[in-house]
């Protein structure tokens, strides 16, 4: 930074009581400015430069903060990993001159210019992301156009919502190192409405290893906007009990075994929802391209509850009515990892799909009775109907499942549109501008 340590300046911060630790924005931060540790997620004051890239992307809102402050007294990253709640703003000196108010209205023209360039090209704000460019802002930040509007919010860390567990059923096969539930959480006459694609937040009780209240943890939606049963008001989510980290090291999961664990009748306490971009389109005729691994499975499942009951016949009950109905023409295709049969949510009800509903390839990477396959591995096997799909303006894509198959997934694309000389750089950046390539990985 070149601006004198006097100046006044907007600083970028945080909301660490609103933030559910997702790393969206430090992955969507195109200059680095955003780190974490165990507690905090912060911003870096010498590296933010107000792009605003991050702030569409975050499901919570708690990366819309920001302080004014005199350069010399700018928050650092240590003190920010610290916090607990957001200082309140500070009273700035007054300073003859126009070094005070100068500062001052540049950082209010940068924050408002930068605004207007959000506004009017969301996702070009996205562009000038680092190396390398497959993996990086891979994914749209706005919405499909038709998608129904979203509630968020309506919760938070203060102010949570007590829900009952309705029920706690194991969807994987037992003998398996994958002990996923099927949790379902009924909020009585308390408002929850939630959209397919949409999370929330739980928060697990007692405290962290620093003695302090556990933060929010996020699990994607799994049932569709009419609850898991229709007609009550009532959601599901998809658990997955978290007993080893990424390097295979043993952890216990303090979200996920407490959810896992959960028996009929207990109560919990949940933030949200969250969630304004991942979302189902409502238009006659959309088709949905689902990719996904393991609890990723999660809006897929409510995504493809939700076009089900929405072909149910009229009068046939279960769909919960027929406003907002989804066209019948529109296509479902679900590529679906996991390393085994034994080990894929839902196998049983997947397996009793239709398949002139929706055309299911499942992809196993560690079973003995089929050779190794990944998601990827599977898309390219069935390019022509991918590609069909990737030519289709009516075509939307969701991805969903761990971190590491983004780059794959987003190559698999790159190669089947090479296949059928279809121009994938400018496909791509398409998908994104029209809110119809959707990533949530973790």
């Amino acid at each position: 930074m070149n601006a004198p340590d006097s100046a006044v300046f907007t600083q970028h911060l945080i909301d660490p009581e609103v933030c559910i630790r997702c790393n969206t924005c430090e992955e969507t931060c195109p200059v680095d400015a955003i780190t974490h540790d165990s507690r905090n997620y912060v911003v870096d004051a010498d590296k933010c430069n107000l792009c605003m890239a991050c702030v569409p992307p975050c499901p919570t809102g708690s990366i819309d903060n920001w302080r004014k402050l005199i350069r010399i007294e700018a928050y650092s990253v240590d003190e920010q990993l610290t916090w607990d709640e957001l200082p309140v703003q500070r009273e700035l000196p007054v300073q003859d001159g126009s070094s005070s108010a100068g500062g001052q209205a540049q950082a209010d023209a940068s924050v408002s210019d930068a605004a207007q360039a959000l506004a009017s090209a969301a996702d070009d704000s996205l562009a000038p992301a680092p190396a390398p460019a497959l993996a990086s802002a891979a994914g749209a930040s706005r919405p499909p156009w038709s998608a129904a509007h979203p509630y968020v919010n309506l919760y938070t860390h203060r102010q949570p919502v007590m829900a009952t567990v309705a029920g706690n059923f194991r969807v994987t096969e037992l003998g398996t190192d994958s002990d996923t539930h099927h949790i379902v959480l009924d909020f009585g006459s308390l408002p929850f409405p939630v959209l397919e694609g949409q999370s929330l937040g739980i928060l697990p009780p007692g405290t962290d290893a620093t003695g302090r209240p556990h933060h929010a943890r996020q699990y994607s939606i799994a049932s569709p906007r009419d609850g898991e049963r229709p007609g009550y008001n009532n959601v599901a989510l998809t658990v997955k009990r978290v007993l080893v980290d990424h390097d295979g090291q043993p952890v216990r999961g303090a979200a996920s075994n407490y959810l896992c664990d959960l028996a009929k009748g207990d109560r919990v306490q949940v933030i949200g929802p969250f969630g304004s971009s991942f979302l189902m389109p409502n238009h006659a005729g959309a088709h949905l391209l689902m990719i996904c691994t393991g609890t990723g499975s999660a809006p897929m499942r409510a995504m493809t509850e939700r076009r089900r009951r929405s072909h149910a016949p009229i009068g046939g009950g279960g769909s919960g009515g027929t406003e907002g109905r989804v066209s019948e023409d529109g296509r479902l295709m679900l590529f679906f990892g996991a390393r085994s049969q034994r080990e894929l949510p839902y196998f049983g009800p997947l397996a009793r799909l239709p398949r002139d509903f929706i055309d299911i390839e499942l992809a196993y990477s560690r079973s003995a009775d089929h050779p190794k396959r990944y998601v990827q591995d599977a898309l390219r096997e069935r390019a022509s109907d991918v590609a069909a799909l990737l030519s289709d303006p009516a075509t939307h894509i969701y991805v969903c499942g761990l971190k590491a198959m983004e780059a794959g997934v987003l190559q698999a694309l790159q190669d089947v549109a090479a296949k059928h000389s279809l121009d994938w750089p400018t496909l791509h950046q398409q998908l994104k501008a029209e809110g119809r390539l959707h990533f949530e990985t973790y």
